[in-house]
């Protein structure tokens, strides 16, 4: 740490962000459970479906770059207490929208104000922690993640069947205004005010992180595996249960919460793990490697329609899935304090581009297989949708362990 900094003064600085990206990732998965409703009141389509979830990734994929250049000029806080406004009223119009265009722009609007949630806590733990802290405290907030997916599930199912999926994105709104007030008035200013620099320098910036050879060793493989985990669990794997594995919706929201709770446990031990493991002199680029290589063979079995030992085989995925988050804190370790705010924002802007094409493909891919009667899809399109996200990251495993061993050194 910068100093010495009491357990009160941790938990300012933590406890606000945790809060901001717990609510994200309620936003980000919660459409895996409200599908079917979405679909009866709005009419929508396999790939309309995908299109509107995945609008919330797109949004938050163009806004990474400004929001690093952000980060480094304005610093945190600031910035993450005025997103989260914007996300707060895109729940609102989402809750009041009666057609796909409204309900798009209320997910967009939602995607962009919590786009800065990770990005915003990264860059203050990287000002307040020391480097080989980094894993472990970006573990913890990545756990706290996990708790907003595991709320997206069985609890939504709960909340939603007693009242409604309006009321809930009405009252999550407010809760987003709740979090903005928490981050603007309890997290403490850094004695080392934000750097005062041009335009010019932060695309400077910018650019000298595009051509880094680390940085294109690892953001294509973290992209696809962390992107294509995004899409199965934030939508895909909702319908999956229900039209492979014969679940109801009960059962569905169940089983969605065993790969969340797996999630959970996966950051929260990743990072601490990957820390004792660089005591011993396991790099954590080669256990974020070994841990995606796992990974993408349990998102392989998924695809196949694989259902024996299913509650195995969603741990396991949720669990393996928190690997790809590893990359965050090489991206912090590798770069200077001045540029880290701007390169994990451009590894999450490829990470977000690949989860809203996977997202959306997926839907595109799955349309062919539709029962317009009953709008559930055929095994054999989720063989071709999977399989091709497996084999695309299986790809780009393949350039991660061939560019480490031509790198320098």
């Amino acid at each position: 740490m910068t100093g010495a900094l009491t357990t009160a003064v941790v938990l300012r600085i933590f406890l606000p962000f945790a809060a901001g990206y717990y609510l994200s990732y309620v936003y980000r998965a919660v459409n895996a459970v409200i599908a079917p409703n979405l679909v009866a009141d709005a009419g929508l389509s396999a790939s309309d479906l995908g299109l509107l979830t995945s609008a919330y990734f797109l949004a938050f994929a163009v806004l990474q770059l400004p929001i690093g250049v952000l980060l480094d000029r304005f610093g945190p806080r600031r910035v993450e207490a005025i997103m989260l406004l914007f996300a707060a009223a895109g729940s609102v119009i989402f809750a009041m929208a009666d057609d796909l265009a409204g309900l798009g722009l209320g997910r967009a609007l939602i995607g962009a104000g919590v786009s800065c949630c990770m990005m915003a806590a990264f860059k203050a733990f990287v000002l307040w922690f020391r480097p080989h802290q980094l894993p472990a405290i970006n573990g913890f907030l990545l756990t706290a993640g996990a708790l907003g997916a595991i709320s997206a599930t069985a609890p939504v199912e709960w909340l939603v069947a007693l009242t409604d999926w309006r009321f809930l994105f009405a009252a999550l709104g407010v809760f987003g205004i709740l979090i903005a007030a928490a981050v603007h008035f309890i997290v403490p200013e850094h004695p080392e005010r934000p750097e005062h620099v041009t335009m010019r320098d932060q695309l400077s910036g910018l650019a000298e992180i595009f051509r880094d050879r680390f940085f294109w060793r690892v953001a294509p493989v973290a992209a696809v595996c962390q992107g294509g985990g995004l899409a199965i669990q934030g939508l895909w794997m909702g319908p999956w249960l229900r039209d492979v594995a014969g679940f109801t919706r009960p059962e569905v929201a169940n089983h969605l919460l065993i790969t969340a709770l797996a999630l959970g446990v996966g950051f929260f031990t990743m990072g601490l793990m990957t820390e004792r493991l660089s005591r011993l002199g396991v790099r954590p680029v080669s256990v974020a490697g070994a841990g995606m290589t796992i990974y993408v063979a349990a998102v392989a079995l998924i695809a196949s329609g694989w259902t024996l030992w299913l509650p195995v085989l969603l741990a396991a995925f949720g669990f393996l899935a928190s690997t790809g988050t590893l990359s965050y804190a090489l991206m912090s370790q590798h770069f200077s304090r001045h540029l880290a705010g701007r390169a994990n924002t451009a590894l999450n802007l490829l990470v977000f581009v690949a989860a809203f094409a996977a997202q959306w493909l997926i839907g595109v891919v799955l349309l062919p297989w539709e029962d317009p009667a009953t709008h559930a899809y055929a095994l054999p399109g989720y063989q071709v949708a999977f399989g091709g996200l497996a084999a695309v990251q299986l790809g780009t495993l393949a350039w991660f362990f061939i560019s480490g061993r031509r790198a320098p050194g």
